[in-house]
């Protein structure tokens, strides 16, 4: 797909990459702070977070290892089952480790909830959340977020790693897809 297809399907930007980057530096200097003499472990869900994860992990200034997780809620088609699979999971011990998820975005909160619980379940000394993203308007379930991102309306967005059907994870910026693009479907939840 060529760059002047994927601009064509994108009704506008939501989040730019200058305000992308500029929330990142700031978050990163904070968890530098946080984070200073602790064992710190960053946690990505896969696929949408990878972009997140890696922009902040550069400007990180303390050490910390990057770990990976997949997780699926979705039966079939785009409404979430509400069951959790773990497709994926960590390649290491969270026992005893401070642990930040680092989330594109949240939606109804639920996935971040069930994983939150879990790496508690698991022995990690902490779990803080950053989340570039935030869907308040669709939350079904309380979850705290140390570091916060964008409130945005519920419309559907890509970019930064956000997709619709594997596509659009490669813009430089939150945008909103045009509604023909996925009218045919049901939205569901986006992460």
């Amino acid at each position: 797909m060529r760059i002047a297809d994927i601009q064509s399907h994108i009704d506008h930007e939501l989040v730019s990459r200058e305000q992308i980057e500029t929330l990142i530096e700031k978050t990163a200097r904070q968890i530098s702070h946080d984070y200073a003499g602790k064992d710190l472990l960053m946690l990505a869900v896969l696929k949408g977070a990878v972009n997140t994860l890696a922009a902040l992990s550069q400007e990180i200034s303390i050490p910390a290892q990057m770990e990976f997780m997949s997780l699926s809620s979705y039966g079939s088609g785009t409404q979430s089952s509400g069951v959790i699979r773990v497709r994926k999971d960590l390649d290491c011990s969270v026992r005893g480790r401070h642990i930040l998820i680092v989330e594109d975005i949240i939606d109804s909160g639920r996935t971040l909830r069930w994983l939150v619980d879990e790496l508690k379940g698991r022995g990690a000394a902490s779990v803080e959340v950053f989340s570039l993203l935030d869907k308040v308007s669709r939350r079904e379930v309380q979850v705290d977020v140390k570091y916060p991102g964008y409130v945005i309306p519920d419309e559907f967005v890509v970019g930064f790693g956000l997709d619709y059907d594997e596509q659009y994870r490669n813009l430089d910026s939150i945008a909103v897809l045009k509604p023909q693009e996925y009218e045919h479907e049901d939205q569901g939840e986006q992460s």
